[in-house]
């Protein structure tokens, strides 16, 4: 005669809804990162560099490949 014993385990899932602040904070994160890969043309760097902010294009030349991969003609 062989005795069997069971275990039962009992898992608590808890279902919570994601904050609306996490939800803006994300859609100005993606919203900022949007900016700086398709339209920045040296406007951020400006604010530090001036007018040579525009020709050197710092952001630019860091996502350009990345600019092309996502569709943004940039030339």
């Amino acid at each position: 005669m062989s005795l069997i014993m069971s275990e039962t385990r009992q898992i608590a899932v808890s279902k919570t809804s994601v904050s609306k602040l996490a939800i803006l904070a994300l859609a100005i994160v993606f919203a900022a990162g949007l900016f700086v890969v398709g339209f920045d043309q040296g406007h951020i760097f400006s604010l530090v560099y001036g007018e040579q902010a525009f020709t050197d294009l710092y952001i630019h030349e860091l996502t350009h490949d990345m600019r092309h991969a996502a569709g943004f003609p940039c030339h």
